[in-house]
């Protein structure tokens, strides 16, 4: 069963102005029911960056081991938070000390994988500059996005992400966002696109009210050419011209291009596909010629959300946490992306 989609989704209406609240990151748990949360995005204080002067701060421990330690232990307070589907971004870099990288990033995952945690994906944030480092060193320019999940079946929406961010079909795992600079108390907060394209890779658009389960995009593979293209243009006026149906096009996207060009040397898949289809997609082919490609590679769309499980009518946007929420750059992402959200900070900015 599915539900079609309605031209303005009633829970995608703007929310509230987020606010971070103030509160400590080891406490977060307390402020939300378990089991609540879609997705916790937050970038800690690193390790011996900068000292922010207040007595329950992360980041001045005297080891590495100690720092990760600190960190896991409130990681595994906010795990009481996710939903089974949910996950964590954690934004973290390394430090110097003693004239070599410490590794932080590395002891974070394997002692967060000691912890139960799944890591999904090590994402590089790209920085177009970085700060300067001493002498004989090159600059810093990317930082760790490590993505934690508590079960295997956590939520991924690739067809939003690849709808906004390009890159095909199978997005890549290095995010090129430009930094950004706040001159207040905050001096080093994360992009907003950055915790935006977080979001939406893993916080569902809409859940179930009832369950909390998120719904599932319905999705038809290459169901719409981009009209953009002077080269999908011409292949629309050749498929209309030269009378082809849709199983001409059904063919051709089950052949692929493994039977054109370099493909048809190095490659056996196409002859999988029955006698029938690969004489349609034959037919396509030499009636296209080489704009079939265009019918192959033709964007996917969305044309329904399937319905939960539990029978469940309502829904609501998934919800964002940021336990380190500084200015409230996660929170204003959500709610860009119409999510709801929540944020604590030891130190939250002052609101006029």
């Amino acid at each position: 069963m599915t539900i079609p989609l309605p031209p303005a989704p009633p829970d995608l209406l703007p929310l509230a102005e987020p606010r971070v609240q103030a509160g400590n990151a080891r406490d977060v748990h307390q402020h939300l029911p378990a089991r609540s949360v879609d997705v916790i995005v937050t970038s800690p204080p690193y390790w011996r960056k900068r000292d922010y002067g207040h007595p329950d701060q992360l980041g001045q421990e005297r080891t590495p081991d100690e720092y990760v330690a600190s960190l896991l232990t409130m990681m595994g307070s906010w795990k009481r938070l996710l939903k089974p589907t949910g996950s964590l971004f954690v934004n973290i870099a390394d430090s110097y000390r003693n004239h070599r990288l410490v590794g932080i990033p590395a002891l974070l995952e394997v002692r967060a994988a000691e912890q139960g945690w799944r890591l999904a994906h090590r994402i590089i944030w790209a920085k177009d500059g970085g700060v300067p480092e001493a002498h004989a060193r090159l600059a810093q320019r990317h930082e760790f996005i490590l993505h934690f999940a508590w079960r295997r079946a956590y939520h991924v929406d690739l067809f939003d992400f690849a709808q906004r961010y390009g890159e095909g079909a199978k997005p890549g795992n290095v995010w090129s966002v430009r930094s950004t600079l706040h001159r207040g108390e905050h001096l080093a907060p994360f992009p907003e696109e950055l915790a935006q394209r977080m979001i939406v890779l893993a916080c569902p658009e809409r859940v179930c009210s009832d369950c909390g389960r998120p719904l599932e995009r319905v999705i038809e593979r290459g169901g719409q050419l981009n009209e953009t293209r002077p080269q999908a243009r011409r292949a629309m006026a050749l498929y209309l011209e030269k009378g082809l149906t849709p199983d001409h096009l059904a063919a051709i996207r089950a052949t692929g291009i493994s039977d054109a060009g370099k493909g048809r040397r190095i490659q056996s898949g196409a002859s999988q596909n029955s006698a029938r289809t690969q004489q349609l997609a034959a037919e396509a082919k030499a009636a296209l010629g080489g704009y079939f490609r265009e019918f192959t590679f033709a964007q996917p769309i969305q044309h329904a959300w399937t319905a939960c499980p539990c029978g469940g009518h309502a829904f609501e946007p998934g919800m964002v946490v940021d336990p380190f929420a500084g200015t409230g750059t996660t929170l204003r992402a959500a709610q860009a992306l119409g999510r709801r959200s929540f944020g604590i900070d030891l130190s939250p900015p002052h609101y006029s």
